[in-house]
Parts: C-alpha cells; sequence; structure tokens
C-alpha cells in the first residue's frame, strides 16, 4: 500500500471512530411528535410519606405526522388511571415513560386531552443533580414530620433541568410550551404560590384549596409550587404585583433583601423594549434549596443564603445579582426558552449578563467592570476553555451548567455588544424576543436577527465564539523605530484555535491617553503608531471587552505607572499584585500606599490585604492612612480589611480604634475588630463575643471560630462544629479552609458529643460535599460509632436522621 494510500485509510478510520463516538454522544433538540397545549393539576399531599396525590389533565396535539400513541414523562410514579373522554385507556409504563394508546389516529392540530391519576414519589426518583443543581427528584419536602424544631416544614419544587416530570406527567422538554392552571389543597396554616394568578382559595374544614391560573404559555421545567408558613410582603411594579414569600423572622428586612426588584424590572423593560411580559413577579426563599436560585416564571425561588440582616445588607446585598439574573430569564429564558440544552447559552448567557447591565445602570462602569472581571477570571481559572459554548456533545444535560454557559457566555455578550455599539446591540434583543416570544429558540436565530439589523456578516463572531472552545491567548511585544518615531505593536496567538477581534490599544506620551482601536485578523498580528515621544506605556485590551489572556514584558515601573493610570479595573488590579511583590523598593510600597485611595474599593481591598507594614519606607504615613480608611471609608467592606491590616500589627497603641467598631453595625467591620481585639486584649474580645445574640454569632461565624479555636474553647465547639462545611467548602480563602480543618480536627477528637451530632447533622444536610474532603474516614467513623451508641442505649431520637446518616455512609463508601 503506498503511503498516500495507507495515510487516506487510517484518516478514514480515525474519522469513522470520531464519528461514532461523536455520534453517541450527539443531543440534539428532542423530536416534536405532540405539542403541549394546556395542563391542569389538582394536587394534595401526603407529609409522611412524602409523597403528592395528583390529577393531570394533559392537552396535547401531533406537531405534524398523525399518530395514535402518546408518550409522557412521568418518573417513579404510580399511576392510577388513564382516560379520554372518560374512558379507559391502555397504557405502558417503565418508571419514566407513559406510552399511552389513543383511541384512534390524532392529526395534526387535532387536539385531544387525557386525564391521569397518580402518586408522585420524589423519595424514588432515580435520576441525579449536578454540581448547579444537587439534586434532580422534582418534589422536595422540608421538615415533613415537623421534627426539627428549628426548622419550619416546607414543600417546593425544582423542575430544571427535566425534573418537573417527577411530580406531574408532562412532556419534560425544554422545547415545549404550555398554559397551565393548578388546585393546591394544603392545611390552612400554609400559604402557597404558584405560577401565574392566584384566582381563588376555597375552605375545606382545616384545609384550603388554592386555585392558580397561568395563561401565557411557558416550558414545563418552569412550572413551580411553593408550600409553607410565610410572610407575604407586597410591592408593585406599576400595577404589576411583586410580592416576597419569607419567614416570619425576616419579614421586617424583606424590602432590604428585595426591595431594588421593581426598579430592575423597570431598567430591563427600558432596555431591552420589552415590556415585563408576565402578570406578577413573586419571590420565594425555601429550606435546604439544591440551587441557588430558580427562575420559575412568576415565581422564583432563592436559597435561603438570601435571607439577610441589616447588619450583613450594609456591607453587601450578596443576593442582589441573583435577583437581576433570575429576574432577566423571565425575558431570556421563560419568554424565549432554549429549545434544546446544547442552547443554555439563550438562557444563562444573558442572565449572567444582565447582572454586569444592572450594576453598570445602579452603581457606574466601574463597578460593573469589576463583577466582569470576577466572573471571567472563575472562567479562566475553572478549566473550561476547552468546551464550546453551544455544544451537542456531552455526557449529561446537567453538564451545561458551567462556568463556559454563565460566565464565558456573559463575557460574549459584552464583546459582541461593543462591536455593534449599543444601538444595534439592544434593537437586536429586542426584535429577537418579539419573533420569538413564546417560543423556543436556537443561537442561529440570534445571530440572523444581528446580520438583519446590521447588513453585518456575523458567521465569523459565531463560529469563533458560539461554535469553538477557548478564547486568545496573545503574547504581546514591542519594535521601536526611534529615528522615524514609530512604534510597532506584535500580538502572537498563542492558542490552537485562531482568533480574530477587535482590540484596543492605549498609548500613554507625555501624559497623555491615546487610544487605538485595531482589529486583529490573524494568528500574528502587527500595527504601527507614530509617537512624538518615546511612550512611557503601552496597554493592550485597554479597555477590558476582549475575553483573553495577555502575556507581555513589563518592568516595575512600567506596572507602577500602569497601576496608576490604567483606564481598566482589570489592569490596575494587575498592576498591583505585580507591584507589591517588590514592595522593598520605596516606589513600589508608595505606589502600594497610592492604592490606597484607589477609585475601586476592591483595589483599596486588595492593597489593604497585601501592604507591607513592617517595610521601612513610611509606615507611620501608612498607618495613619489605613486607620482613617478604617474609621472614614464609604464601604463598610474597606473599613473591615483595614481593621484586619491594623490587627496583624498587634500593637496595643491600636485598642481604641478596634474597641469603637465593637459596636458597628456592620458584621464585616465587627468580626475584623473582634479578631483584632482578641490579639492585644483577649478577656475583652471574648467578653464581646459572647454577649452576641444567637443570629449574629452564626453570621460571624468565621471570626468567632478563629477566636475559639485559639482559646480551645471547649463550650463552644457545638457552635463551631455547625459551621464547618460552610466554612471549608463555600469560600474561596485558602486561609479559612485551612481555619475549618483546624476545627475540625478539634471537633472530631473531642468527646464533646453536642458538637459532634452538630457537625454530623451538617454532614446530612451538605454530605455531598464530603466527598472532595480530606477527612472521610474520619467522618464515616465519627456516624458509625454515634449511631451504634444511639442504637446500643435505645436513644434512636438523639440522632434526628439516622437513616439518611447510613445512607450517606453508603454513598461516602
Amino acid at each position: 500500500m503506498k503511503l498516500q494510500q495507507f495515510l487516506f485509510a487510517l484518516f478514514t478510520m480515525v474519522s469513522l471512530i470520531s464519528f461514532s463516538q461523536t455520534y453517541k454522544t450527539y443531543k440534539p433538540e428532542r423530536d416534536k411528535i405532540h405539542d403541549l397545549v394546556h395542563t391542569k393539576l389538582k394536587v394534595d399531599f401526603n407529609f409522611d410519606k412524602k409523597q403528592l396525590n395528583g390529577e393531570a389533565w394533559v392537552t396535547a396535539k401531533p406537531h405534524f405526522y398523525a399518530t395514535n400513541k402518546f408518550t409522557l414523562d412521568a418518573k417513579a410514579m404510580l399511576i392510577h388511571t388513564i382516560t379520554l373522554n372518560s374512558k379507559e385507556l391502555n397504557y405502558n409504563y417503565d418508571d419514566f415513560k407513559i406510552t399511552i394508546e389513543l383511541p384512534k389516529q390524532y392529526k395534526k392540530d387535532e387536539e385531544f386531552t387525557v386525564y391521569i391519576k397518580y402518586t408522585a414519589r420524589p423519595e424514588k426518583v432515580k435520576q441525579k443533580g449536578s454540581a448547579a443543581i444537587t439534586d434532580a427528584k422534582g418534589l422536595y419536602f422540608i421538615n415533613a414530620d415537623g421534627a426539627d424544631k428549628n426548622k419550619p416544614t416546607q414543600i417546593w419544587t425544582q423542575g430544571e433541568t427535566e425534573a418537573s416530570s417527577c411530580w406531574f406527567p408532562t412532556i419534560d422538554s425544554p422545547n415545549q410550551k404550555t398554559t397551565q392552571e393548578i388546585y393546591i389543597t394544603v392545611p390552612d396554616k400554609y400559604v402557597t404560590l404558584s405560577n401565574g394568578k392566584l384566582e381563588n382559595q376555597t375552605k375545606n374544614g382545616s384545609n384550603r384549596t388554592d386555585y392558580w391560573k397561568m395563561d401565557q404559555k411557558h416550558a414545563p421545567y418552569l412550572f413551580f409550587m411553593g408550600v409553607g408558613e410565610f410572610e407575604i410582603i407586597k410591592d408593585s411594579y406599576k400595577n404589576i404585583p411583586v410580592n416576597y414569600y419569607v419567614e416570619k423572622e425576616y419579614a421586617s428586612y424583606a424590602k432590604n433583601i428585595f426591595g431594588l426588584t421593581p426598579e430592575m424590572i423597570g431598567f430591563f423593560s427600558d432596555k431591552l423594549g420589552v415590556e415585563y411580559p408576565w402578570n406578577k413577579y413573586s419571590q420565594i426563599v425555601g429550606r435546604d434549596y439544591v440551587s441557588g436560585a430558580m427562575e420559575n416564571t412568576t415565581a422564583v425561588i432563592h436559597g435561603e443564603q438570601a435571607y439577610q440582616k441589616p447588619g450583613q445588607l450594609i456591607d453587601e446585598n450578596i443576593q442582589e445579582n441573583t435577583i437581576a439574573h433570575e429576574l432577566f430569564h423571565h425575558w431570556f429564558g421563560d419568554l424565549v426558552t432554549s429549545e434544546s440544552w446544547s442552547n443554555l447559552t439563550l438562557n444563562e448567557s444573558f442572565a449572567n449578563y444582565s447582572e454586569y447591565l444592572w450594576r453598570e445602570y445602579k452603581y457606574g462602569k466601574l463597578d460593573a467592570d469589576m463583577h466582569l472581571f470576577e466572573d471571567r477570571e472563575a472562567y479562566i481559572n475553572g478549566q473550561s476553555s476547552e468546551k464550546h459554548l453551544v455544544r451537542f456533545n456531552y455526557d449529561d444535560k446537567e453538564d451545561m451548567f458551567d462556568l463556559v454557559s454563565y460566565n464565558k457566555g456573559g463575557s460574549i455578550l459584552h464583546m459582541l455588544r461593543n462591536y455593534l455599539g449599543d444601538d444595534a446591540f439592544f434593537l437586536g434583543l429586542k426584535t429577537y424576543l418579539t419573533e420569538n416570544k413564546y417560543q423556543a429558540a436556537e443561537v442561529h436565530q440570534l445571530r440572523l436577527v444581528f446580520e438583519k439589523i446590521t447588513g453585518k456578516d456575523l458567521n465569523w463572531f459565531f463560529n469563533q465564539w458560539y461554535y469553538n472552545s477557548g478564547h486568545p491567548k496573545i503574547d504581546v511585544s514591542y519594535d521601536y523605530n526611534t529615528i522615524q518615531k514609530k512604534v510597532t505593536v506584535n500580538l502572537l496567538q498563542l492558542n490552537v484555535n485562531e482568533f480574530k477581534f477587535p482590540i484596543a490599544i492605549d498609548i500613554f506620551e507625555n501624559g497623555k491617553r491615546i487610544r487605538h482601536n485595531v482589529f486583529v485578523d490573524g494568528k500574528d498580528a502587527s500595527f504601527t503608531f507614530d509617537y512624538q515621544k518615546q511612550p512611557t506605556l503601552i496597554q493592550v485590551n485597554a479597555d477590558g471587552v476582549l475575553l483573553c489572556e495577555i502575556n507581555e514584558n513589563k518592568i516595575l515601573s512600567d506596572y507602577i505607572f500602569q497601576l496608576k493610570n490604567a483606564e481598566n479595573f482589570a489592569q490596575r488590579r494587575e498592576a498591583l499584585l505585580e507591584v507589591v511583590k517588590k514592595q522593598e523598593e520605596k516606589d513600589a510600597f508608595n505606589a502600594v500606599a497610592d492604592a490606597l485611595n484607589d477609585e475601586s474599593y476592591k483595589i483599596r481591598i486588595l492593597a489593604l490585604q497585601k501592604i507591607d507594614l513592617i517595610n521601612k519606607f513610611s509606615k507611620k504615613e501608612a498607618i495613619q492612612k489605613i486607620m482613617q480608611i478604617a474609621n472614614n471609608d464609604d464601604k463598610t467592606l474597606v473599613q473591615a480589611a483595614a481593621i484586619e491590616t491594623l490587627g496583624k500589627l498587634t500593637d496595643p497603641e491600636l485598642k481604641n480604634i478596634f474597641l469603637k467598631h465593637l459596636s458597628s453595625e456592620s458584621y464585616a467591620v465587627l468580626g475584623k475588630a473582634l479578631v483584632s481585639m482578641y490579639y492585644i486584649d483577649k478577656e475583652t474580645a471574648i467578653g464581646k463575643s459572647k454577649e452576641l445574640p444567637d443570629e449574629v454569632k452564626k453570621i460571624l461565624a468565621t471570626p468567632l471560630t478563629r477566636i475559639y479555636i485559639e482559646e480551645k474553647d471547649e463550650e463552644e465547639l457545638p457552635f463551631i462544629a455547625k459551621s464547618i462545611l460552610s466554612g471549608m467548602f463555600l469560600t474561596g480563602d485558602d486561609a479559612t479552609k485551612v481555619l475549618y480543618e483546624k476545627a475540625f480536627k478539634q471537633v472530631s477528637e473531642s468527646n464533646n458529643s453536642e458538637a459532634i451530632q452538630n457537625l454530623v447533622d451538617d454532614m446530612v444536610v451538605k454530605g455531598t460535599q464530603y466527598k472532595s474532603f480530606n477527612f472521610d474516614k474520619v467522618v464515616i467513623n465519627l456516624m458509625r460509632k454515634m449511631i451504634q451508641d444511639q442504637k446500643t442505649k435505645n436513644q434512636p431520637n438523639k440522632i434526628r436522621n439516622i437513616a439518611i446518616i447510613e445512607e450517606s455512609m453508603a454513598k461516602l463508601l
């Protein structure tokens, strides 16, 4: 065989293997055999068995081809009867799908309504969740038996991705749209929430039936039902009800947490040119929720991290971005839905970018750019760069909910906005929403809208950013011609995929900045610019728009100048991190000290964290400046960072400044002041910590744990044990993780049964996180010992969740 023939045969074989592997994992849009038209449900609950008793009337029609069979998704249910026009139908059920034999062959657009009486058994569901949505059983009973006196009884649902079919029969696919109505029967003490409008309530003895109706079509995964003892705090946008469902303890804070919602609705409506399309907007907070939040149409659920007290809200409303994110979904995701999980970017990338839009409007471009930078860093560091944004090849649909679909996608929209200009970009969004409302769409439809409006070909943009992977990794170099007074900026792409893109280059000359907007159209690109005096600095990607990684050789003086003069937050931050490495040099130390006044509060915090106060240069002046920041900065998070920096000095002369902040309304400031005081006056710090209300101690778990661990305070071990998992897994701070590893060791080696009990209970709630925990064996041994002790003593109630603990052990083993 000739070499050419051999290579051709080898190429063909590899291609076939590759095609075969690709084919196996290809995930297309689900075929539309039937179209859902309307879904009517009647439900009540068996709290003891954690089951739902349901009746469903599913109205559908063949999409195109005539058929005499009708298939519905229905997971782990008991099917009692199926009828059409009161006549029983034959069916086959395999615990996942019901295939129903219809009495005749129905033609295109010929509607029929199937009635199904069933029992939903979420505890029997076998499908698994993901990193983003940690469970997938659809229907959740929280503290159903009321045994935990510290937790309310609640019921809530989670439909995304395909878990609505765990509590009602449906075609559980994002390319389906249906109107709905639901009758929910509950004990009269409970409040209910569902999609659409609460039409009426009917009392029946100690029970009540609430009738909710949704006249606009939406996808089945967006169906929602929430039940519990909630206070309803009423708000509004124009004539649209905007309500907040919270536990009584947080009723007085609900508007502090969620109160920007009406303004957000108005802002997004104006920005998109499409008024909020639904008849209400409610938000509810669920206990033990399996994700961050979910955009159920008109009935958003948030996890309990949304609950914040005034001392936290003074520092930062950590839920604000999420509130904007879920609201924006009501246009991108709910009104127009991605037709398949492969096209998830049409939902999640837009919701991600809404956070930038909101922050830009409410707090200014600098604040928005800080948020964009953090999103990009998470994506770049998340080892996701090999994944396409639109990808039809994945192992599990849950894998689509990642930093590519969210963070990278949002960043790409930011680039597209800057390339097209605001007028074209937002007109494009308006047109896309208007043309596709109440329908499902794919990314090509978005591209075609922008092309129609701008007259530009955008295949190149969508092919490289949506249908390919990675981002530019650019090596930058400069060539100066001092005779001709020209400088050439060379951009070499180091990545395998070749990108083309617009990019901004700033040239600083004589204290002035001149911006050059250029377009890179090749792996190796060069641009030559004139200058009068040799530039002080050349800044590539000066506006920070391009998602990329840049490598260039700069010296300390370059970074000092960049720190003081760069327009973009990310570049000042980069410069600061380089300058702090050289603080033994006076110019570098002074530059770090100057950064304490940066307009970006996150630069100020970083400078406070990195400044070397043991330095021989201007130490006294720097401390004075930091004391002023601790007292006067307009951001309490910066004040807290200043106090922490001063605390590292363990200087008794600073006691008064710490003492003053022990009465701060800010929990961030209070926590740092307690730790700083501890190292110079233990008695005062411990005394203050013991006076704090339990609710405040819980919020200040990390600083208090630091004090109690240092103090080896056995009395506080039960308190410490409750927050170990959160401290280890919900923070990106390595120092905090080390602290909680130390705390774990103290608890696990102690004889404090209450502390061990709290640790095991916390493990039950957050048990999946222990899979990456390097103390698995210790945990398992603890659980074995405790279960055996309680069984031996015949005191099973002392462990509230023995069965769950044993199940968790099995998973860990």
